[in-house]
């Protein structure tokens, strides 16, 4: 029965590890996405044979013991915080981040997050947003100005 336990937390263990693997595989595309990876511990040990015992009825001695894991667990899934290759995206709103850093933006809460996703537009009413449309702080406007009228530009650009 003991086998079947341990078994079965190893195929436990593999199925987050695929899941991890598959999120990140889903999402390598995403602006500002950082990979994770998940970490794995052992379970208890039982000692069958204790070090220098003898194994047989020959005198022959188990100089290390002989012991049984109970299997694995999850240790902890953590982010991988490395620098992503930028991309230029022609957007003059865009910005990308090299090196530590991150962006404050406001969510809807009242609170304040981070990110390094820059690829950044404005709302109706001109403030620079997320893509999920979350104010980038400290909130920048940018003024709207209509395009000049035909009269207003010089006679050479007509």
């Amino acid at each position: 029965m003991q086998a079947l336990r341990t078994a079965a937390s190893g195929m436990s263990a593999q199925q987050l590890n695929v899941e991890v693997i598959s999120n990140n595989i889903a999402n390598m595309n995403t602006v500002g996405f950082k990979r994770q990876r998940a970490e794995f511990q052992d379970l208890l040990y039982q000692t069958i044979e204790r070090a220098g015992s003898q194994s047989s009825g020959d005198g022959n001695v188990v100089p290390t013991g002989v012991q049984v894991g109970g299997g694995v667990k999850a240790g902890s899934v953590y982010r991988i915080n490395e620098q992503g290759t930028p991309t230029l995206t022609n957007n003059p709103l865009d910005v990308a981040i090299q090196g530590k850093g991150f962006l404050q933006i406001l969510l809807p809460s009242g609170e304040t997050a981070y990110t390094r996703a820059g690829n950044f537009s404005t709302n109706d009413q001109g403030q620079i947003v997320t893509e999920d449309g979350y104010t980038v702080q400290p909130g920048i406007t940018i003024p709207r100005t209509p395009p000049p009228s035909p009269s207003a530009r010089p006679a050479w650009s007509r």
